[in-house]
């Protein structure tokens, strides 16, 4: 049992270190770009049609692409950034740019729930475009932002896993070097409950911060 819990501690670490910064910087990439998506379509606030398809063309592509496949294609850049393509800080990267067009679309489809007579009230007191971004657009869609987040979180969870195929490290690493490689099914069946109790642990933390938002309003 020692032996397990000394290869299931370090791994779960890097799992939640893996996911922690990948899901940061892909809201920092992801978050802005759905605010881009929405007030450019036509009609909006900040109407720029080719700007907007461009955008929503590029996005489509990028998630038309498998993760194993963007990571492998991405492992010059983890290379150039991190200085090594293999580990646990070198899968951030890979990790990030997949999730960033997902972000962007759960970002566009929370923002779009607002209903636009709210944004024409804002609109005829004089509110800026930021003003409107800021103080209408998100924080009446908050509670399904946070719920568009934690699906988000969950989604990087399951890309760290795969990101174990080609040395990524975590919990995906350890379930194929030790489980699968290794024939161990003991420990691929602990992982896949680590696994599973970490989905359970964030979207219930999700949907009771989405619960609390909405009953403070």
């Amino acid at each position: 049992m020692d032996d397990i819990m000394s290869l299931l501690i370090p791994s779960v670490l890097e799992t939640v270190y893996m996911v922690t910064f990948s899901t940061i910087i892909a809201l920092l990439i992801g978050f802005p770009l759905g605010i881009i998506l929405v007030i450019t379509e036509k009609g909006h606030i900040c109407e720029m049609p080719l700007l907007n398809k461009v955008l929503s063309t590029i996005i489509n592509v990028c998630r038309s692409v498998p993760y194993i496949i963007l990571m492998i294609v991405l492992l010059p850049v983890s290379r150039w950034i991190i200085g090594t393509s293999i580990g646990t800080t070198a899968s951030i990267v890979p990790l990030s740019i997949a999730a960033a067009p997902f972000v962007a679309r759960i970002i566009e489809s929370s923002l779009k729930e607002i209903e636009w007579g709210k944004i024409e009230a804002a609109l005829s007191m004089g509110a800026s475009t930021l003003q409107i971004i800021f103080k209408v657009m998100i924080p009446e869609t908050l509670p399904s932002l946070v719920l568009g987040i934690t699906i988000t979180v969950i989604s990087v969870l399951g890309y760290s896993a795969m990101a174990g195929a080609i040395g990524g490290g975590g919990l995906g690493s350890l379930a194929i070097i030790y489980g699968y490689q290794r024939f161990d099914y003991k420990i691929m069946n602990i992982t896949l409950v680590i696994l599973i109790i970490m989905v359970q642990i964030i979207q219930s933390a999700g949907n009771g911060l989405a619960k609390k938002i909405s009953k403070n309003r």
